[in-house]
């Protein structure tokens, strides 16, 4: 493989307003077999329900992601001394066709795993994680660490739709995308319809730790959980922005009082580092609804320390040959 590497440009050379606005003010390149992670957009919201808007995102991330600098502050390691990234541009997506969008973003990213590459999407509302599921699980089922404040395994909605950003995990499972036996979902709360996605997801063994066990087990205890249920096979790990409190995320499709916090995201993300991850994303980030672009901030600072967490696991798979 071509060992160009690539680096976000240096802001105490360029300015952070100066120059293109791309994730993490990477290049921007089109060939995936050129890097170890993509990072790349997926401006659609083609499966909300209720407010839209996260199909403008991908554009606000980039570029509050000018903030985040190329050292990781606890680590103080580098993702970039450790492999290669650049932003691949957006998954092509139809705003008005939701099937046509699924199977191009699937297209989009299967060429990245195809090339070898790791991909780390940033939407987008939370159904593109099924097309990007198809992707990733292409050689079998993955597990999945999922922070989120619904469980998004909803069978329809509106009298028989089976495909909105409610229902993207019980479509992926029903796939055979994901062994719910190694599925794991973090921060869920909030009122309900009805018991009955509860108890489907319950029947299919996967882990759900609500909110009110988060509290009680702690950053470091919910990190070790979700550490036990991935195992040590293939992992997704899926961010939906509004796991987070909406006092420091209002700017989401759907917020839910009495989230986490960035702090606590922070640890159980930074606690991760052992779980074999081969594809993530970040999603439902919807900047009509945070114009000052907070919630954008939150998400680049947490796409750089799941980046940071993908590259660790390049390198460890490089080290053991595989």
């Amino acid at each position: 493989m071509n060992e160009r590497r690539f680096a976000p440009i240096d802001s105490i050379a360029v300015p952070r307003f100066a120059g293109p606005a791309t994730f993490m003010r990477l290049p921007v390149i089109e060939d995936p077999a050129l890097v170890d992670i993509a990072i790349f957009g997926v401006p659609w919201d083609g499966g909300t329900t209720n407010r839209p808007g996260p199909r403008h995102g991908p554009r606000q991330v980039r570029d509050m992601s000018g903030m985040i600098r190329r050292v990781h502050g606890v680590s103080k390691r580098s993702p970039y001394d450790l492999c290669k990234v650049a932003d691949l541009g957006d998954a092509p997506t139809n705003p008005i066709d939701l099937h046509r969008s699924l199977e191009s973003i699937a297209a989009f990213a299967d060429r990245i795993v195809k090339a070898g590459a790791v991909p780390l999407a940033i939407g987008g509302d939370h159904l593109s994680s099924l097309a990007l599921l198809r992707a990733a699980a292409r050689s079998g089922p993955v597990g999945m660490i999922h922070f989120d404040a619904h469980q998004d395994m909803a069978d329809s909605y509106f009298g028989g739709l089976k495909y909105t950003h409610g229902t993207p995990f019980r479509r992926a499972i029903e796939e055979g995308l994901l062994d719910p036996r190694r599925v794991v979902q973090i921060g869920i709360r909030g009122s309900i319809y009805s018991t009955d996605d509860e108890q489907w997801t319950a029947s299919q063994g996967i882990r759900v730790i609500p909110i009110e066990e988060a509290d009680a087990l702690g950053p470091d205890g919910v990190a070790a959980e979700a550490r036990r249920v991935a195992g040590s096979g293939p992992t997704y790990l899926s961010f939906d922005i509004d796991s987070v409190d909406p006092a420091f995320a209002p700017g989401t499709g759907t917020p839910e009082v009495a989230g986490l916090l960035p702090r606590e995201v922070n640890a159980i993300l930074r606690g991760l580092k052992d779980v074999d991850l081969v594809a993530a994303d970040v999603v439902e980030v919807s900047p009509p609804f945070d114009a000052g672009g907070g919630t954008a901030l939150l998400a680049a600072n947490i796409a750089f320390e799941i980046l940071c967490l993908l590259a660790e696991c390049v390198a460890l798979r490089r080290a053991a040959g595989r």
